[in-house]
């Protein structure tokens, strides 16, 4: 949730050969989360962002935070570029007196693509879209629309997370699209699950990810599956709602709320799963369903989305639903936990896809050859 995938991408690029810095824009303002809160809250998540460290080494990457203010996100998310971009320009040539960079990578065209292009520099740039953009920012506002078609345009290359999205960024103005897939982490070989079956999502607690379906595909299968289990790791908005959907389907006792966890507590707690569950909409990528498949954990998706179609067209080890579909979904879920022998030769799949097509070594590879054709 908090960008881990961009700080691995870029230890892949460095890994394939290029010497990469890191700036961060950083919006020290509380999120509207704990201002709802109430003033407490929002003090200790103010104190919070101001106690960030202007400069770090991360895995060996020098990080520099670029502070910024804009008007709050709802409204005003369009315009955050043209904020971020007067401190960036600054921090840019900053740097640029002692790394004489290339290339600039802008991760999403709002704020940070908008932001570079509107900075100046005589640099060319790439922007990586990882779904937000073109599925929540261009549709959101005339502005937001505009300032997407403007850094997609000014773009040399814009790399994109699915095919899916490669051509919505087409048709949003961009002239050069690539497909560049996230990668993921691959644990120890899978010494194999015993005891009682247990869905797992891992994902940000919002109403696209579809958590509630899962838990209505639980209590269809209460009987048939009386100690089928569901754990979810993440937080966010929607989980007082999600609890309570939980106590009045009865099944409370079954599913487990970690709240959000440290990256390899989660994966730890992902890998102990039978299947992932994530049947969301708006899915760009997903780099949870490779998490999983990476550590024998076959995923479930939902039928349509540009994420999930390209990993199952890479191989075995994702299922595909309707989405919304609670029925199709239980059904599915009945017929994968029903037949052992085949859920272990799909988690064997699963694991032989990601270490094939969504190592981190290929996105650094694949990022290093997007950065060479931009600068071509």
């Amino acid at each position: 949730m908090l960008g881990i995938w961009s700080h691995r991408q870029a230890l892949a690029a460095r890994d394939a050969g290029a010497e990469v810095e890191v700036l961060v824009l950083h919006r020290p303002v509380p999120p509207r989360a704990a201002l709802d809160e109430g003033p407490r809250a929002a003090a200790r998540a103010a104190a919070t962002m101001l106690r960030q460290p202007w400069t770090e080494e991360r895995d060996g990457l020098q990080v520099r935070y670029v502070p910024f203010v804009s008007p709050p996100r709802p409204s005003g998310y369009g315009s955050w570029g043209a904020w971020a971009a007067p401190p960036l320009a600054l921090a840019l040539r900053a740097l640029r007196r002692r790394f004489a960079f290339d290339l600039v990578h802008a991760h999403n065209a709002v704020p940070a693509g908008d932001a570079v292009r509107r900075a100046g520099l005589r640099v060319p740039f790439v922007t990586s879209v990882h779904g937000g953009d073109v599925l929540y920012t261009a549709r959101q506002s005339e502005a937001g629309a505009q300032a997407v078609r403007s850094a997609f345009a000014a773009s040399r290359l814009v790399l994109a997370n699915s095919s899916g999205i490669a051509q919505t960024c087409l048709e949003l103005g961009a002239t050069r699209t690539r497909v560049v897939h996230l990668g993921t982490d691959l644990p120890e070989e899978p010494t194999g699950r015993t005891g009682d079956p247990v869905l797992v999502t891992v994902a940000h607690l919002v109403p696209r990810k579809r958590h509630g379906d899962v838990l209505r595909a639980m209590w269809s299968l209460r009987d048939r599956w009386p100690h089928l289990r569901y754990v979810i790791i993440g937080d966010g908005p929607e989980r007082g709602a999600l609890e309570r959907l939980a106590a009045e389907l009865g099944i409370a006792d079954r599913v487990g709320f970690t709240g959000q966890l440290p990256h390899s507590d989660a994966m730890r707690e992902l890998w102990r799963g039978t299947l992932l569950v994530m049947p969301s909409v708006d899915e760009a990528f997903g780099v949870a369903y490779v998490e999983a498949m990476a550590g024998g954990v076959p995923a479930v998706a939902a039928i349509g989305e540009p994420g999930p179609k390209d990993i199952a067209t890479a191989g075995p080890g994702m299922v595909l639903v309707p989405p919304g579909d609670v029925e199709r979904l239980a059904a599915e879920l009945h017929d994968l936990l029903e037949d052992s022998r085949a859920l272990r030769d799909l988690s064997t799949q699963a694991r032989q896809t990601a270490e094939r097509s969504f190592s981190w070594d290929a996105c650094g590879r694949a990022t290093v050859a997007a950065y060479e054709e931009a600068l071509a």
